[in-house]
Parts: structure tokens; C-alpha cells; sequence
């Protein structure tokens, strides 16, 4: 049982979504100090100082805290639209690698003796053609 696991675990694929999940939360902690930080108290200004946490509705001891509810929704929009465009951004990038031509290889010594070789052939034939 302990092979299957090691081999399961250390395959290319695991690790490379281990990988994607720690960068994947780095990324969120980064979009997450964007929208508090700099978005939220922006949209803030602009609605006239508007907290949309505060937001609320009482019905007696109930309590509907919708304001809450909208800044989450808008928090995921703007994670998700910026996941979006770096993983497109990523892909373009991809793409244009994929797309470039990889350089012929130089010729190997052997290749480029056996190449003056043939040339000296086709240049004796043309000479006894002559």
C-alpha cells in the first residue's frame, strides 16, 4: 500500500496541482488585498461612503445582512474575472510559444562532411557532362 501511495504521490500530475493549489491561494490572497484594500474603499468613495457590509435588514430578532452578502458577490466577480484574464493571459503566452519555430538544428560533423561529399559528386558529374 505504501508503494501504490508513493507512486500515486509522485507523479507529474500531482505535484503539478499541488503546485497550482499553493499558487492558486497565493494568487486569492493577492486578489482578496486588491478588492479590500484598493477596490472596496474606491467603490466606497464613489457610492457617497456607502459601507456594503453594513448593509442590513431587521425583522425583530432576524437579522438579513444583504450588505454582506453583495460585497461577497462582488469580491468573486472580481477574482474570478482576474483569474480569468491571467489564466488567458497565460494561455496567449503558450500559444505564442507553441507557434514560434524552433531553429533547425546545426548540422552535425557528419552531416556536413557527407554534404560536401555530395556536392563534390554532383560537381564530377557535371564535369564529365561538359
Amino acid at each position: 500500500m505504501w508503494k501504490e501511495f508513493k507512486a500515486f504521490a509522485l507523479k507529474g500530475n500531482v505535484i503539478d496541482l499541488a503546485i497550482g493549489v499553493i499558487i492558486g491561494a497565493a494568487f486569492g490572497q493577492i486578489v482578496t488585498s486588491l478588492v479590500d484594500d484598493i477596490l472596496m474603499p474606491l467603490i466606497g468613495l464613489l457610492s457617497g461612503g456607502v459601507d456594503l457590509n453594513g448593509l442590513h435588514i431587521q425583522y425583530g430578532d432576524a437579522v438579513l445582512n444583504y450588505g454582506t452578502f453583495l460585497q461577497t458577490v462582488i469580491d468573486f466577480l472580481i477574482v474570478s474575472g482576474s483569474i480569468f484574464l491571467f489564466v488567458k493571459g497565460i494561455s496567449k503566452f503558450k500559444r505564442n510559444e507553441e507557434a514560434a519555430p524552433a531553429a533547425p538544428p546545426a548540422p552535425t560533423r557528419e552531416e556536413a562532411l557527407l554534404t560536401e561529399i555530395r556536392d563534390l559528386l554532383r560537381q564530377r558529374g557535371r564535369d564529365r557532362d561538359d
